[in-house]
């Protein structure tokens, strides 16, 4: 019987013409069948700091009266051997040339979608993917993206990939750790360090995942992947 993986991707200053320059797309996984434990393990972590389980983490929360709750988040992931992460870092959207490729912005967001997922889907498993997106085209995004995702791995008839949902980030705190581990990366690439809360998380994870957060992993790294993608030359 093939393994039934959940992964939930979230994504950073994904707009083309939003103030920032760098646009991250992440995910963080696990087996289905970990999904609740590990979602009352986090829930456990908020009750032990004193905050209400229906508290949301996000990476724009991070105070100095939170850091220690958000340090624990960061240990938890990296002590999960269940929970995997994968983002896609692009530095400079500035130098991106769409017109070069005939493409919009929105076809460049799909492939760059399909570049981070697709070293996590094996054809001999199954995905439910659930996205918190942010605009109001989400429903329209996600059926694309399905389709895209799909059709690249020869999945026509949507077997491997089951489905791709939007949900609520503020329900799912898996997906809030997903949150949490883009924000550090948009914000180390950003060069953003005035924050000593959040660069206290920043220095955690360099620490825990051995990465300085700035440079593609080797491929197979399997708890903390990252890729940091440059256009090609022209593009």
């Amino acid at each position: 019987m093939p393994n039934i993986f959940n992964i939930y991707c979230d994504e950073s200053c994904h707009l083309e013409h939003d103030p920032y320059q760098v646009m991250v797309l992440g995910s963080v996984w696990c087996k289905a069948e970990n999904t609740s434990s590990i979602n009352n393990d986090l829930r456990s972590i908020k009750i032990k700091h004193h905050l209400n389980v229906n508290f949301e983490t996000k990476w724009v929360k991070v105070s100095p009266g939170k850091t220690h709750y958000y340090l624990d988040v960061i240990n938890y992931f990296f002590d999960c051997e269940a929970l995997h992460f994968r983002a896609l870092v692009i530095p400079d959207k500035s130098i991106l040339n769409h017109s070069e490729h005939q493409q919009t912005h929105d076809d460049f967001y799909y492939k760059m979608y399909f570049e981070m997922l697709k070293t996590i889907i094996s054809p001999h498993d199954r995905y439910r993917i659930y996205l918190d997106i942010k605009d109001t085209r989400g429903g329209e995004k996600i059926q694309k993206l399905h389709d895209i995702l799909c059709n690249n791995i020869y999945d026509f008839p949507h077997e491997i990939i089951e489905r791709i949902q939007i949900v609520r980030s503020s329900e799912i705190e898996i997906l809030q750790i997903c949150d949490l581990l883009i924000g550090a990366l948009s914000a180390t690439n950003r060069k953003i360090t005035t924050s000593p809360a959040k660069l206290e998380i920043i220095n955690l994870i360099r620490k825990l995942s051995g990465y300085d957060l700035k440079r593609t992993t080797l491929l197979r790294e399997s708890k903390f992947n990252l890729l940091i993608w440059y256009p090609r030359k022209n593009d």
